[in-house]
C-alpha cells in the first residue's frame, strides 16, 4: 500500500471557511451530516459554515469549537477533487483537514501507479495540488503518525551547536539564564550571527511540528 498527503488550494466550503484565518478544521463525515472540530478563532469560521451547509448543533469557545452540520458537504457539490480519487481507486482517509484556505487529504492506494495517475489528471486539469509526502505503508493507522523523520528537520551543524548550547545554558528557561551574547561567545561567533542561527533553527523546528499541534 502507498500513502500520500495531498494539499489542494480551495476545494470546498470548509477550505473557504478557513481562508484568511488562523483556524484549522478537521472533518469526519457521517454521510448525513458532518462532524467538525475547529481549532483557532472559531467565530468567523462558524459564520461561514452556517452560510454554506448550516449548523445543527455546536459547542463553541473563542479558540475552539465542535460542530454538527445540518447536512453533509458532499450534498452541496462544492468539492472538486474527490471524483479524481474515485476514478483511480484511491481512498480518502479521515479526518480531512482544512487550513489557510487549503484542503489536506490523506490518500491511500494499493498500487502506487494509481496515485501517480490521479496526480497527473489533477495537474492536467489545472487543479492547484501539492504532494506533501508519499510513502509505502504496511499498516494503516487512524491518523498519520508523526515519525522522527517527519518531525526533525535538517539543521546545519552550526545551527545544531548553537541551539544545543542555548538549551543547555538555560536560554529557553523562564526566566532566561543566559543571553545571546554569552551563547555567541561559546559558539565562537558574533552575537548577530548566533541570533541568526537560533532563528533559522527555531523556524525549521516550528515548520516541522506545527501540523501536529
Amino acid at each position: 500500500m502507498h500513502e500520500a498527503i495531498i494539499s489542494v488550494d480551495g476545494d470546498g466550503a470548509y477550505a473557504d471557511a478557513t481562508a484568511g484565518t488562523d483556524a484549522r478544521i478537521e472533518l469526519w463525515c457521517t454521510e448525513q451530516r458532518d462532524l467538525l472540530s475547529v481549532v483557532g478563532p472559531s467565530e468567523p469560521v462558524l459564520r461561514r459554515i452556517e452560510s454554506a451547509v448550516g449548523i445543527s448543533d455546536s459547542i463553541a469557545h473563542d479558540t475552539a469549537a465542535v460542530i454538527v452540520t445540518e447536512s453533509c458537504l458532499t450534498e452541496h457539490g462544492t468539492e472538486t477533487i474527490d471524483p479524481y480519487f474515485d476514478r483511480h481507486n484511491c481512498l480518502l482517509l479521515p479526518p480531512l483537514r482544512y487550513e489557510g484556505g487549503m484542503k489536506q487529504c490523506r490518500v491511500l492506494a494499493l498500487d502506487p501507479s494509481s496515485l501517480t495517475a490521479c496526480y497527473r489528471d489533477l495537474t492536467t486539469d489545472n487543479v492547484s495540488v501539492t504532494v506533501e509526502s508519499k510513502r509505502a505503508v504496511e499498516i494503516v493507522s487512524p491518523s498519520p503518525s508523526p515519525t522522527l523523520e517527519r518531525i526533525v528537520p535538517e539543521l546545519t551543524e552550526r545551527q545544531r551547536d548553537t541551539l544545543s548550547i542555548a538549551y543547555e545554558h538555560g536560554y529557553y528557561r523562564i526566566p532566561r539564564e543566559t543571553t545571546t551574547q554569552a551563547i555567541a561567545d561559546r559558539v565562537g561567533v558574533d552575537r548577530r550571527t548566533a541570533e541568526e542561527h537560533l532563528r533559522r533553527a527555531e523556524n525549521k523546528l516550528i515548520d516541522s511540528i506545527i501540523q501536529y499541534i
